[in-house]
């Protein structure tokens, strides 16, 4: 199982989401957990680089309004992958505040 940490505008997305939106999330992230380490996501998840953001991965879920972005971090355990989330929602995720 990889470690995390989560960002502080992770967290305020969060907030913003309703409960729909959270339990799509939920269900998507526990299949990212176990993929995770491996680096090796399903084809669901739809786990892609996002362009022109160097080290930035999104997940997309939902017809593909349900996203999530999120960075690797060094290993704080041997062997599992740290990922920090960085914002969870819709397209607007992308836009600036």
């Amino acid at each position: 199982m990889p470690t995390r940490d989560v960002a502080e505008s992770f967290l305020a997305d969060y907030d913003r989401l309703t409960d729909a939106q959270r339990k799509g999330f939920l269900r998507v992230l526990q299949r990212f957990i176990e993929d995770a380490d491996s680096g090796q996501f399903r084809a669901s998840l739809r786990v892609k680089p996002v362009r022109g953001q160097a080290g930035i991965w999104e997940m997309t879920w939902e017809g593909n309004d349900g996203r999530a972005t999120f960075m690797y971090g060094p290993e704080k355990l041997p062997g599992k992958r740290h990922v920090i989330w960085l914002h969870v929602g819709g397209h607007e995720i992308f836009q600036e505040p």
